[in-house]
């Protein structure tokens, strides 16, 4: 009955949007400022972190100094962590210079930057659903069919489909028209497939819904909110951040939104008390 500790963890760091001269995106938020809170917090936390996943939008004008800054924060934090790193691509990211700075050596600077990573026996499978000098999300025939072919022989213990537009309608107007749009073809690609879930950013509000059964989560983003219920006739986004940490326990991923930023505190008790505590008084005969 005691909880068992995670298999495997991954952080979801989606959207950090960083600038390539620090300037203040929209006038309003340092985004290098939180990429780097995001990070001193998944190190504080001192959780076994196998992996960071990066799910797109992270330089917010697809700028080489924009990666550059992104990496010398987000190198050193993965390297201290023992964690794999995982690029996607995003809408305002470009391919050439994302590429060149993050993975160099690749073969064809403007081709879709599709990937593969094994992580503590889950696969974990990236799709570039961006299109240049378009804000919405497609993914073209050739892409599917590589995906078909990669997920014809099931993974140890199943795979993760990274990708940065949501396959899922949206509340909020501008996420809806700028969603993946061709999300059956996609679902026809996954059927029978090994997928356990469908990591997703791009919409800057923390959602979730399911494409061909499969869950699909869709990540808080760390340059600001979206916001999903905003006055009559209006749209707007909102100072705050979040992280996503992806959890593997009993067999089951789990997704779960991080705030950022200092709130207030209720409690601040030791875990293993508390623990105690509710084995001892609910579960003491089972």
């Amino acid at each position: 009955m005691r909880p068992a500790p995670p298999e495997l963890t991954l952080i979801q760091l989606s959207d950090p949007h960083i600038c390539a001269d620090g300037a203040l995106l929209h006038g309003a938020v340092d985004t290098f400022a939180t990429l780097d809170t995001a990070l001193g917090t998944i190190r504080s936390s001192r959780a076994r972190v196998h992996g960071l996943l990066l799910t797109g939008d992270l330089a917010n004008e697809g700028k080489p100094e924009s990666y550059r800054r992104l990496a010398s924060a987000l190198v050193p934090a993965a390297a201290e962590l023992g964690a794999e790193v995982v690029y996607a691509m995003g809408n305002h990211d470009e391919r050439a210079a994302f590429r060149r700075e993050l993975l160099p050596g690749s073969p064809d600077p403007m081709a879709p930057v599709d990937s593969v990573h094994w992580i503590e026996g889950v696969r974990v499978v990236v799709l570039d659903s961006s299109t240049p000098a378009r804000p919405d999300g497609r993914l073209e025939p050739a892409q599917l069919e590589w995906l078909r072919d990669e997920l014809a022989s099931p993974a140890p213990r199943g795979t993760l489909l990274v990708v940065h537009h949501p396959p899922l309608p949206s509340p909020v107007p501008s996420a809806h028209l700028l969603r993946l749009h061709n999300a059956d073809e996609l679902a026809a690609a996954l059927a029978g497939t090994d997928v356990r879930m469908i990591v997703t950013g791009h919409a800057h509000h923390t959602g979730c819904g399911s494409l061909a059964g499969i869950p699909v989560w869709v990540g808080p983003a760390l340059a600001y909110r979206s916001d999903p219920l905003p006055p009559p006739g209006r749209m707007r986004g909102r100072v705050g951040a979040g992280i996503s940490r992806i959890d593997l326990i009993d067999g089951t991923f789990v997704a779960t939104a991080v705030e950022l930023g200092d709130a207030p505190v209720v409690y601040d008790e030791d875990k293993e008390e508390r623990v105690r505590y509710a084995l001892d008084k609910f579960f003491k005969d089972e």
